[in-house]
């Protein structure tokens, strides 16, 4: 695949994953210059069209950055449906209107301190060598027991909304670490899971670019097998490695997470 550098400096107000908010500038990652789903000739026609009918047939929907009237979102759902209008219209109704009610719009580094600070996940500080935002999952850390189940959903989508932030646009794959040195079946969780899948699913559509699973021990074999039928066409995207892979091929010395620099 093809890169090219993007100089354009990205500045968020996201804190970090040790707790401390502040304001990042992301100078240099490269960016993926050829797209999963190639663009139809009149896809701007396209957009128009999508974004024509949301306001006639559902006015009532919220309007502005993930609204009925944001292209890019409209874009990125089209893509999805391989730009079947009537298919995208329908998908991205549902997600602007879950993204009410879930609240997205409100979530931030506040509201989900409690499970956040448990370090069960996180947004890494530097993209990959692809230039993709990093969400690292500490599977050791998660007990659904222990953990009430709507926090962890929350936190999952604050940590997707976060990631995204950091890519240009256009651009929209993130790349998913989960750290699966220590896990015991205490830290499996069905129901959060299917919660994940759904939401990239039907609410983050071709935002998913690859998952590593790292160091996976033998209990979770067992538990994969369970897992992976969930997944569907996600499932491809799945690698498993061992530590030293992930230190060597997805970052440079200086931007290995620090989970990872054991």
């Amino acid at each position: 695949m093809a890169f090219r550098l993007c100089h354009r400096p990205l500045r968020l107000s996201f804190g970090s994953h040790n707790g401390r908010g502040k304001t990042q500038t992301l100078r240099h990652f490269r960016c993926s210059s050829v797209n999963q789903t190639t663009e139809p000739l009149d896809a701007r026609k396209l957009v128009l069209e999508v974004k024509d009918k949301l306001e006639k047939e559902h006015p009532s929907l919220l309007v502005g950055k993930n609204g009925r009237d944001d292209e890019e979102m409209i874009l990125w759902f089209l893509k999805d449906r391989k730009f079947v209008v009537e298919d995208a219209l329908t998908k991205l109704t549902k997600a602007i209107k879950w993204r009410e009610e879930f609240g997205v719009s409100t979530l931030s580094e506040d509201s989900v301190k409690g499970v956040y600070e448990t370090g069960k996940a996180y947004v890494h500080d530097f993209t990959d060598v692809n230039g993709r935002p990093v969400l690292v999952v500490v599977a050791s850390r998660h007990f659904p027991e222990k953990q009430a189940t709507a926090e962890d959903q929350k936190l999952c989508v604050f940590l997707i909304e976060k990631a995204l932030h950091m890519l240009p646009y256009g651009l929209g794959e993130i790349l998913v670490i989960v750290d699966l040195r220590g896990f015991r079946t205490a830290n499996a969780d069905f129901i959060f899971f299917k919660f994940l899948i759904d939401a990239l699913y039907y609410y983050y559509p071709k935002r998913l670019g690859q998952v590593l699973l790292v160091d996976a021990p033998f209990v979770f074999q067992s538990i994969w097998q369970l897992l992976k039928p969930l997944m569907k066409s996600y499932a491809s995207l799945v690698r498993f490695c061992d530590m030293e892979t992930v230190k060597s091929e997805y970052f440079k010395e200086d931007t290995i997470p620090a989970t990872f620099k054991g």
